[in-house]
């Protein structure tokens, strides 16, 4: 009795574990561009910047046969909207989820959980988590580095080639990864190469152009040594281009704004803003997919990549590879 107990416990053992490698086999086998759905979440649909990333994905979406269900919140600030975005995404079941952080803290939790379940790639913005499996994003240090040589250069052109005076950083928002790097990168520039501009003002506002625009307007009424301004990202470059234009100060303060848009392109042909620093988000949307697809099919993708960011101003604006960073294809 005791041997044939031995054999039926055997097969029982034998059964369950062909059956536990088949699930596994079933649950790692490679996904064909055919079946994939890879959904890109962005912190914003309404916004510019977020449309031109959506194209990316969208034109790598009909060139590799995927799925892209393009999804985000219509604010920066709904951090709650885009967490339950991602649930719901990673709830379908996808091949593997692009997604770009609203805020790093908030982010983080939920992205872990959801890299249990489904690769995914992060575009952007980081957050505080170690479980993508690859990251696209401007170098944003960089970024912010590039925007205070940018400022510096138009401080010294209107000023006689002195490079000396008072100049603000006005933040969108505070917590978003990208700008928190690019702030970091402006004051350490601002440190280690002009020790003649002294940073009077570290502002955070609410998302909003409107307040960009007042905070703008007190610094230019409360600073008359005001020599520049850094706008990290579109919708502060906005706000702070109007407080410019409307106090006529055109050519007298620099502004440095980040992104592009056509009310930012006019302020940059009429003067108001000196420079934009100008990163690639078509290509964070085309490789974001690409690099997702190619995740869930077992390849090897590269852990870190630099997407570039790029000093624009009037006098290169209309050069090809700059007029194509300014001119996206929407499509």
């Amino acid at each position: 009795m005791k041997f044939v107990t031995s054999i039926l416990n055997r097969r029982a053992f034998a059964a369950l574990a062909a059956a536990s490698m088949l699930a596994g086999v079933m649950h790692s086998a490679p996904v064909s561009a055919a079946d994939a759905t890879i959904p890109i979440i962005v912190k914003d649909t309404t916004s510019f910047y977020w449309q031109i990333v959506l194209a990316g994905a969208r034109k790598a979406g009909k060139d590799l046969g995927v799925d892209v269900p393009e999804l985000g919140a219509q604010a920066e600030t709904d951090v709650n909207g885009q967490i339950s975005i991602l649930e719901n995404a990673v709830a379908g079941n996808p091949a593997a989820v692009v997604i770009a952080p609203t805020e790093a803290k908030a982010l983080g939790k939920p992205i872990d959980e959801a890299a249990t379940k489904v690769k995914i790639i992060g575009i952007d913005s980081g957050a505080d988590s170690k479980a993508f499996t690859s990251f696209l994003t401007t170098d944003n240090i960089q970024g912010g580095r590039v925007a205070a040589d940018g400022l510096a250069a138009a401080i010294g052109e209107a000023n006689g080639g002195k490079v000396e005076g008072d100049v603000a950083l006005i933040t969108a928002l505070p917590g978003a990864g990208s700008l928190e790097q690019r702030a970091q990168g402006f004051k350490e520039q601002l440190a280690a190469k002009y020790p003649g501009l002294k940073l009077i003002a570290d502002k955070y506002a609410d998302g909003q152009a409107t307040t960009g625009l007042n905070i703008a307007t007190d610094l230019i009424t409360a600073n008359p040594n005001l020599k520049g301004i850094f706008a990290s990202n579109l919708i502060m470059a906005q706000g702070v281009g109007q407080a410019i234009a409307e106090n006529s100060l055109a050519g007298k303060v620099g502004l440095v704004g980040f992104d592009s848009d056509e009310k930012l392109i006019k302020f940059l042909n009429d003067g108001v803003i000196s420079a934009l620093v100008v990163q690639d988000p078509y290509r964070m949307g085309y490789d974001g997919i690409k690099t997702a697809l190619a995740a869930s099919k077992g390849e090897k993708v590269e852990a870190n990549v630099d997407t570039g960011a790029n000093l624009v101003t009037k006098a290169n604006m209309k050069d090809p590879k700059i007029d194509a960073l300014l001119n996206p294809k929407l499509d």
